[in-house]
């Protein structure tokens, strides 16, 4: 089994081989690294793509907008766009793109990105939704196969924090958490933080 650091180096290297920049080729790297810790299929699909823009390299995005449509969108080149201006994205709450190749392989930006901004995002394509959260998780559901090898329409949400509780339950919580707290003593004034010594002044 190869490990997370052979996985980033060798993409790195294979999308160097197939024309990306060196800088974009990092990106690239640990994006699939990432993807492979989630239980995702990163390196199939990249390999795929890959194998695909060989011959013809694909044309980057430069400024994304509320709807971005192409002939063919390169999921590496749109990842990318949609890590830089993410910040300015957020205000606009939903963003689609038309026709995108090997969807899969734009998740890892946009999971990035979440942690930028301290917000999960849903990004949906075909039958399948991923909500990532913060870097840290992709959770995924109705993955119906492995490779997506071109996407008509992903609608990706930037999701409004919340708790998953409600105020009662939390206010139960936290009633119950106060009986850890210990009711301040003359024997603790004396014994806390700078007690006992003398100004001299």
């Amino acid at each position: 089994m190869q490990s997370l650091s052979e996985i980033d180096t060798t993409s790195k290297r294979a999308s160097k081989a197939a024309g990306f920049s060196w800088g974009i080729a990092e990106e690239i790297g640990k994006a699939i690294r990432n993807l492979e810790l989630f239980g995702l299929p990163g390196i199939i699909n990249l390999n795929l793509y890959l194998k695909k823009i060989k011959k013809k390299h694909p044309e980057k995005l430069k400024k994304i907008e509320k709807e971005n449509k192409n002939k063919e969108l390169c999921p590496i080149y749109c990842g990318v766009a949609f890590l830089d201006q993410c910040k300015h994205l957020e205000t606009l709450r939903t963003i689609k793109f038309y026709n995108i190749n090997y969807p899969m392989l734009i998740l890892p930006f946009v999971s990035k990105a979440s942690e930028i901004l301290g917000k999960k995002i849903l990004i949906q394509y075909n039958k399948s939704s991923f909500l990532v959260n913060f870097n840290k998780s992709i959770l995924s559901k109705n993955i119906e196969t492995q490779i997506v090898t071109l996407a008509n329409e992903i609608s990706i949400v930037f999701l409004e924090n919340k708790n998953s509780f409600s105020d009662q339950e939390w206010k139960e919580i936290y009633k119950l958490s106060e009986e850890t707290f210990v009711e301040e003593s003359e024997s603790l004034k004396t014994k806390g933080a700078g007690a006992g010594l003398t100004d001299n002044d």
